[in-house]
Formats: structure tokens, sequence, C-alpha cells
């Protein structure tokens, strides 16, 4: 299978799956959710103190209402008609439909002067850099970058850059179309900033309660200036 195949597996399986996920999210189905990856990327959001927020692959929506909750306007992007239909039935923020393709293209497409910009466990290809590299011009001159993945431990081996494929087991007893993703190693992520024109302000690892294992990675990054950053 092709890097672009791959690209379009991880695509259709969004919008294949937009319903169980929902359900799977607003059910409490995702363990490490629960446990503590929800509220870490809460916490490094509302520890910026932004005023505008973007969720970049909101999904059904579920972090935008927990920020709006807490004051902040927040808007909604993803690429599923379905999850932004589901998103914008259960209010809180501005949804709309855009691929990441579309941003990559038009940043303007998605807003501007947003304080934060949040991903959260939603870069899942391996193209990222043109879309992070479009998103500095809709990031406030002292806004951040908040990006949450899976961590590599939970991840499991082989520690190296590369395809996987989820098939949501233990999301619930649903059909789901398994979705290709590419994972990347700790020092790739942190690569793929600088070259993406982001220095690293934070990293955290949110830890399971019980076993005290990772459960996410989460990394808070700044706009390096403009005659400083890579070029695009």
């Amino acid at each position: 299978m092709t890097e672009e195949s791959r690209r379009a597996a991880l695509e259709r399986s969004w919008q294949a799956n937009a319903a169980a996920w929902t359900a799977a999210v607003r059910g409490g189905a995702i363990a490490s959710r629960r446990l503590a990856t929800d509220a870490a990327i809460i916490e490094a959001v509302t520890a910026l103190a932004p005023r505008r927020v973007l969720d970049l692959g909101c999904g059904e929506g579920w972090l935008v209402r927990a920020l709006a909750a807490r004051g902040l306007a927040v808007v909604g992007i993803d690429g599923s008609a379905d999850l932004v239909e589901a998103a914008r039935a259960a209010g809180g923020g501005s949804f709309h439909v855009l691929g990441y393709g579309e941003i990559a293209a038009d940043p303007a497409r998605a807003g501007a002067d947003f304080d934060a910009v949040v991903a959260n466990f939603a870069l899942l290809d391996d193209a990222a850099a043109p879309l992070l590299r479009a998103l500095r011009r809709v990031i406030a001159p002292a806004g951040a970058l908040v990006i949450q993945t899976l961590h590599p431990l939970a991840a499991g081996p082989p520690y190296r850059d590369g395809w996987r494929v989820e098939d949501f087991r233990g999301f619930g007893e649903v059909p789901w179309r398994p979705m290709p993703w590419y994972f990347r190693t700790v020092g790739s992520w942190l690569a793929l900033l600088h070259e993406s024109g982001y220095a690293l302000r934070a990293l955290a690892e949110p830890l399971h309660p019980e076993t005290a294992l990772p459960l996410s990675l989460l990394l808070v990054a700044e706009l390096i200036s403009p005659s400083a950053a890579p070029a695009d």
C-alpha cells in the first residue's frame, strides 16, 4: 500500500467510524481518556489562558464543549461531515467541515489569531509538516500549538517511525473500520515541530493512575520567529 493510499484509507475510516466514535466518546468507552488523557489536554490548554482556541480534528466536539464551558471561544474543524454534524447538534462552539489538505492550502479558511491550536490525537498521517507550517499563519504571535498523541510505551514496539493499524479493539462492540495511522518516535515529533517552525515549550507524559505507565505524550510548542523558522 502506498503512502497516498494509506492516507486515503485513514480518511475513509473516519467517515465510516463516525457514529461508533461518537458513541464511544460520549459513552466513556475509552479507558485511557477517562483515566488521564482528557483531563490532561484540558489542563494543558487552560494553563495557557487562551481566549480563542482552534480544535484541529475535533471529532464529535467533546473538547470544544469542555473548553467552551470554561469560558473560551472555541472553533472545531474536522474532515468528517458526520462528526461535525454530531458536534453541531451537541452545541458548545463553532464547527466547520474542513480537511487538513484544505487548511494546508489556505490556512485562512480555519480562521485567524488563535491563542492556541490543539491537535488531540488528531495528527495521524505521515505528512503533517505542511499542515503545521500553514497553521503558523493562524496562531497569534504569542500563541501555542498543543499536541497530544499516543505515548510510544503505550503504542508498543517497534520503536521506529512507520504506519500501523488501529482496530479499535476494546472501544465498544460495534463494527469498526480499521484505521491506518502513522507512529512517530519522540525524537521524530521534536524534529517535526522544528522543521515546521515551532520550538518546544513543554513536554508531559500523562500517567495511568494505577500502573504509573505513560498513556500519552503531550507537547506544547511556540512559534519560532519568522527569521529563524525553516522556509516553507
